[in-house]
């Protein structure tokens, strides 16, 4: 019969076993990465400092049942959390306890996104659906034979399905290009021509901020392989938002150079504005869902907090790279690379 080491050596998950007197008896690869070195053959409180886990092992080793129990340990400076099984083996003053450490880090990290990100939409929805609600209610009632009042509260309720309708929208769209993030495209796009089509399509926003988009590109068509109308929401989205969130009267600048990369040739993408720029805290977080700098601000200027969440997964699904620079006071740049092959 297998001695109890080769068993737990066995074990696909963390394992170690515990003896009268909680000394560590036995433990596998995967749990000595877990302990610090030395481990074996000393007291378990000596190398976990988890009050919960040490009185499980004390009440299974006096007979309890098997239990689960969850569990935060801190390796490497990142905090992992486990879902820890400690179960009884034999009897008596020979009985010991077989703990196994299953990491459950990535499932609860998903299940916390699912809850903010379901608490992100109710909350994203329920402002404009208030209003509509309260609209109603009011032409219905107080404001039903008045034309002025009419007019004015059926353009506000117009605005707010408006605002609903480009959620449901990006909400859409952000389900599909998540869903075909792992199946690189490969029609050929001549980038030129997207963002020459994109400038014109913005031209009245451009021209209604008293702003221009320039775009400096080499001459020629400029080929990647790609999905041609996602490339146009990539770079629609950022030269809007450079034209929204940049200063009155200002030059857009779009810059294109082709250049290597690690994974070979590529080309570069520079959206520029010139507006108040980001401080340098939101910049790890600009891609997240909803994430907003100013809400107010983005909210009045139509936006859902879910563009830069879609263009970050448009250009991981081309194999690309976005990059964020921004100096408060001077403006920012977003840099889209796509690789050419």
């Amino acid at each position: 019969m297998p001695a109890l080491a080769e068993i737990i050596d066995a074990l696909p998950l963390p394992a170690l076993v515990v003896e009268a007197g909680e000394q560590l008896v036995a433990a596998n690869a995967a749990a000595l990465r877990l302990l610090p070195p030395g481990s074996l053959g000393r007291p378990l409180a000596l190398a976990l400092r988890a009050a919960d886990l040490l009185d499980g092992v004390a009440e299974t080793m006096a007979g309890g049942p098997a239990r689960e129990l969850r569990l935060r340990l801190v390796k490497d400076g990142a905090e992992h959390i486990y879902l820890v099984t400690l179960a009884g083996l034999g009897q008596g003053a020979a009985r010991q306890v077989l703990c196994t450490f299953r990491d459950t880090s990535a499932e609860e990290a998903a299940e916390a996104m699912r809850r903010d990100f379901v608490a992100n939409v109710s909350h994203e929805l329920r402002t404009p659906l208030t209003a509509l609600t309260g609209f109603i209610e009011t032409l219905q009632g107080p404001a039903r034979d008045d034309p002025g009042a009419r007019e004015r509260f059926l353009s506000i309720m117009a605005r707010e399905a408006g605002r609903m309708n480009r959620l449901v929208r990006d909400l859409l769209q952000l389900s599909r290009v998540e869903a075909e993030e792992r199946v690189r495209p490969r029609d050929p796009v001549d980038l030129a021509a997207v963002l020459a089509s994109v400038r014109s399509t913005l031209r009245p926003v451009a021209e209604g901020l008293g702003a221009t988009v320039r775009i400096d590109a080499p001459a020629g068509a400029i080929p990647v392989p790609g999905d041609h109308d996602q490339l146009v929401q990539v770079f629609s989205n950022l030269m809007e938002n450079a034209l929204k969130y940049g200063t009155a009267g200002q030059e857009v600048r779009v810059t294109v150079t082709r250049e290597p990369s690690f994974r070979g040739p590529a080309v570069r993408v520079a959206v520029a504005d010139r507006g108040e720029g980001i401080d340098p805290v939101h910049l790890p977080r600009l891609t997240e869902r909803f994430y907003r700098v100013d809400s107010h601000r983005s909210r009045e200027k139509g936006g859902t907090g879910l563009g830069l969440a879609i263009v970050k997964h448009i250009v991981a699904r081309h194999r690309g790279w976005l990059k964020i620079d921004s100096v408060k006071g001077e403006g920012s740049t977003f840099t889209v690379i796509l690789p050419v092959a």
